[in-house]
């Protein structure tokens, strides 16, 4: 049968006797160019022989140390990091948020003294506060009785404003700058304001030492805090940022309070990570709101989602478009909810597998700042005239504020691979040609050399596999076949 014909063509034409396999093996041993092998073979001496065994196989078992220890090397994803310094011509000037430590107007809040309470409900979503059980009554009558009352319209109505009376200077390398050159945010402060938003082109600077100029006056008795919630400060705060980030104040913000001069000294330092696994960053990943990854934009986004899901609003001070939350689901639904996602970790940030994990292009601005007093007796004198208001007033309200590079210049810190897959390609490839003399070809000729054995060894198993019956149309042969299918079986197997 068919089983019978292709047995006889293995042996005729794939399987040669043993004569021809003996010379093959010589003739591997003797032209191959893996170094040592043909010593082994030609070599009629015993004790030089068992020599070379051991030279060969020694460096052999020294190539596989070698080799493994740079796979798992690789396979640990090691990393370098580099610092370069780099100058330049000119260098975009950062954005800066000033918010006023005096959050509300005094008039406002005069007989409102609870919009301190529901403005610690509505920031926890950016900065977790404690709230005081002692409050949570006082809080629920106002709610009850005030279901229309919108934080947010109030807060833009009567939090701190920026206008020709708060902001008294504003110098931008030579040019005069407006109110109008700032941009409103809200903040777990209220009302800010940012200069330089959304990188304006303009903003580019060729010179250091010179920089942003401001001097505000803080109006401490138009604007008040809270002492018995624990605001007592009085001033200014500020944060340097990506323009294309949101400000971010916690722990990050500079405070200067009034009657002192802040000299504000920047670098800019960008910071590149590697992907995982090596890294921690995902180049992948979007945010729907931010025209840029940042770990606090992507927290911010985070929380939106989470709070829209469950209380089926969404806080105004957070990114979206969905249904703003009114007070009441604020105190009820919003304020337990970013709790949850603090005890559960829902929005977690860092590692890879986090929610946010680190973003593999980042630009930050260390800072350093000094302080000295505002002004000397001259200074206050002409500030007195020109504002018509007592030296006094002058100390206790007016902050200045100056911001500038220390330099043109900017820092790159990249994480690299300390392991490509050349260098590794080249470090197999060197021990294998230190030690065995061998390249990529002598490893294709031993892929040939085993590949033709183990087809031969298949063939000869194949060869003594016992012979299979022959069925006629899927039926058993009976045990008395008729006498002339005996005869012609017979003459067959003859």
């Amino acid at each position: 049968g068919i089983l019978e014909k292709i047995r006889l063509c293995l042996i005729k034409k794939l399987l040669p006797d043993l004569e021809d396999r003996r010379k093959y093996h010589e003739k591997f041993a003797s032209s191959t160019s893996f170094h040592g092998v043909h010593n082994i073979v030609h070599t009629r001496s015993k004790a030089r022989r068992a020599l070379w065994l051991l030279i060969v196989l020694g460096c052999l078992a020294i190539v596989i140390w070698q080799i493994c220890s740079r796979f798992i090397y690789y396979f640990s994803w090691p990393t370098t990091t580099t610092v370069v310094v780099q100058y330049v011509e000119n260098v975009k000037f950062p954005a800066v948020t000033f918010c006023s430590l005096n959050r509300f107007q005094a008039h406002a809040v005069s007989n409102l003294k609870v919009i301190f309470l529901i403005w610690n409900v509505v920031s926890a979503i950016l900065q977790k506060f404690a709230m005081e059980d002692k409050y949570s009554q006082e809080l629920n009558d106002f709610l009850l009785g005030n279901q229309n009352f919108s934080i947010k319209d109030f807060t833009r109505k009567n939090g701190f404003y920026l206008n020709s009376s708060t902001l008294l200077e504003c110098d931008f390398f030579g040019k005069p700058c407006y109110p109008q050159d700032f941009e409103h945010v809200f903040t777990e402060y209220g009302n800010c304001f940012t200069f330089n938003h959304n990188d304006l082109s303009a903003r580019r600077v060729s010179l250091s030492g010179r920089g942003l100029h401001l001097l505000f006056d803080v109006q401490q008795d138009k604007f008040t805090d809270e002492p018995t919630l624990g605001y007592t400060d009085a001033g200014i705060t500020f944060v340097i940022h990506s323009p294309q980030e949101l400000p971010r104040f916690d722990g990050l913000g500079f405070l200067t309070p009034v009657g002192m001069h802040a000299q504000v000294a920047i670098r800019q330092l960008k910071s590149i990570i590697q992907e995982y696994p090596w890294g921690e960053c995902k180049p992948d990943i979007k945010l729907q709101y931010h025209k840029i990854y940042s770990t606090n934009g992507c927290l911010l986004e985070c929380k939106a989602r989470y709070i829209q899901d469950w209380c089926g609003c969404l806080p105004f001070i957070l990114p979206g478009n969905g249904t703003e939350c009114d007070l009441l689901k604020f105190y009820k639904c919003v304020y337990p909810a970013v709790y949850d996602i603090e005890i559960k970790g829902l929005c977690t940030v860092g590692t890879h597998n986090s929610t946010c994990p680190a973003p593999c292009e980042e630009t930050d601005y260390p800072t350093t700042v000094t302080y000295s007093n505002f002004g000397g007796e001259r200074a206050i004198k002409y500030f007195s005239a020109k504002l018509k208001k007592s030296p006094e007033y002058i100390r206790q309200n007016l902050v200045r504020i100056e911001i500038k590079y220390h330099d043109l210049s900017y820092k790159i810190t990249q994480q690299q691979k300390a392991l490509t897959i050349s260098e590794l390609l080249a470090d197999v490839g060197g021990q294998l040609g230190l030690f065995c003399g061998a390249s990529m070809i002598t490893i294709i000729e031993l892929l040939e050399y085993i590949f033709t054995n183990f087809c031969w060894m298949c063939i000869f198993l194949l060869l003594k596999a016992p012979e299979m019956p022959q069925w006629n149309n899927g039926t058993i042969p009976s045990q008395n076949p008729p006498a002339h299918k005996e005869k012609k079986r017979g003459i067959q197997e003859c």
